[in-house]
């Protein structure tokens, strides 16, 4: 008794003061000794594209860190009891749901055994395992790629092969593959009419009675006869188809090009003149400046250049004094109607009257005194010219008598001499 009492003690101590927890030891070891394996392992493929993918109940484990380990091995290696096969490794201790096998390059002919296990803390479980055979498991890809072209009345489709892996095509390891062709008219809400189809093995196929100036939309389908493999659809792709052109759209064509050449013409070469214009007016204005300016132009402090006035310039400083003369008075010679006789008491000078009967005619006035001694008087006397100011003086007359036919000249006033000519 007392030695049970002493466990017992043992353990309440553990229990309550140390916090040993012996539910959860027993729990743990009871997991790890029943670890569940992996299952549903399926095959992800696409032509030469392998993975292997599984799912796995964790169960109380959430908090144990689990990884996951994959193998294969050729199947006919398992044929032979005596031999232990040779498991090669894909995937080991990665926490992923997946294994790529695209790496392994597994030949397409062959047949192979996949298995897959979990670890926890060093302890692992069961295997789960797969068979896996490439020509009849993986599936077909569609075409890598699909383009339309117009060829007159009908569509050219240029279908390019499904790849593999390393980008070669897959007819190298499907002999048997062909293209099925879907094609249909496209009405005016998108809808299809007249669905039809087209077998060909052909990479370039030409879609024959179609429509001119219709629009045709082209889905295609890899398929192989052997183990039935049907690819999925390309997304469709729509052309219109051509035609012979209407000879109206030919001239619509050409007179709109001629148009279109004749405006873009104009406009560079109206772009060019104006350019051309405002160029030349700002490089050589029409105004130009005088030329002992233009030697000017570029002056220096000090120099003795022209140069603008300022307000607070002394003008006076930089030009010479103005005199302004007034403009000389010219005296006119009017001819009289008709010479008066002398007035009584007066007797011509003879010392400035002469005639002589064999001269031709002319005479002169001379003037002793110059026009100094001369006054001009607005009153004349009766009979004469308004010609002086002051008493009249009759030596400033050559000749008494002259014709009304008297031709005028005009007399300086600085002369004392008045020329007449008859």
């Amino acid at each position: 008794m007392s030695a049970l009492l002493k466990v017992y003690l043992l353990f309440w101590i553990l229990k309550n003061i140390v916090g040993f927890n012996f539910t959860a030891v027993r729990s743990s070891v009871g997991v790890l000794e029943n670890l569940p394996p992996p299952h549903k392992l399926i095959m992800i493929t696409l032509n030469t594209n392998y993975t292997l993918s599984w799912t796995w109940n964790q169960l109380d484990t959430e908090s144990l860190d689990v990884s996951f380990t994959t193998q294969y091995v050729g199947k006919y290696e398992l044929k032979y009891k005596r031999k232990i096969p040779n498991w090669s490794i894909a995937c080991e201790g990665t926490a992923h749901r997946s294994c790529d096998l695209t790496k392994l390059d597994l030949h397409h002919l062959g047949t192979y055994m996949l298995r897959v296990r979990a670890n926890v803390n060093g302890h692992h479980s069961d295997w789960a395992e797969l068979e896996f055979f490439p020509d009849r498991d993986a599936d077909l890809g569609p075409p890598s790629k699909v383009h339309l072209i117009p060829a007159e009345n009908n569509l050219d489709v240029v279908i390019s092969d499904p790849l593999t892996s390393t980008n070669s095509t897959m007819k190298d390891l499907l002999g048997d593959l062909y293209y099925h062709i879907l094609y249909w008219e496209r009405s005016a809400d998108s809808q299809p009419i007249r669905t039809q189809t087209f077998n060909s093995s052909a990479n370039v196929v030409t879609l024959p009675n179609l429509k001119a100036w219709t629009w045709y939309c082209v889905r295609v389908q890899s398929r192989t006869e052997y183990y039935l493999k049907r690819s999925r659809f390309t997304p469709p792709q729509c052309l219109q188809t051509e035609g012979n052109t209407p000879w109206w759209q030919v001239v619509l064509c050409f007179i709109g090009s001629l148009i279109t050449c004749f405006l873009v013409i104009m406009l560079l070469v109206y772009s060019t003149v104006w350019c051309y214009k405002t160029l030349k007016g700002v490089l050589y204005p029409s105004n130009q400046l005088p030329s002992h300016f233009l030697r000017y132009q570029c002056d220096s402090p000090g120099s003795d250049i022209p140069r603008l006035l300022t307000p607070d310039s002394q003008s006076e400083l930089l030009c010479d004094n103005v005199t302004i003369c007034p403009e000389p008075v010219v005296l006119e010679i009017r001819s009289p109607p008709a010479v008066p006789s002398s007035p009584p008491g007066l007797e011509p000078d003879s010392r400035h009257s002469r005639q002589d009967s064999g001269s031709s005619g002319d005479s002169g006035v001379y003037s002793s005194g110059g026009s100094s001694n001369l006054q001009p008087s607005s009153h004349v006397s009766k009979g004469v010219p308004k010609l002086w100011k002051g008493p009249f003086d009759f030596e400033q007359v050559k000749m008494q008598a002259i014709t009304s036919g008297l031709k005028t000249e005009l007399m300086n006033a600085d002369d004392g001499i008045v020329d007449m000519c008859v």
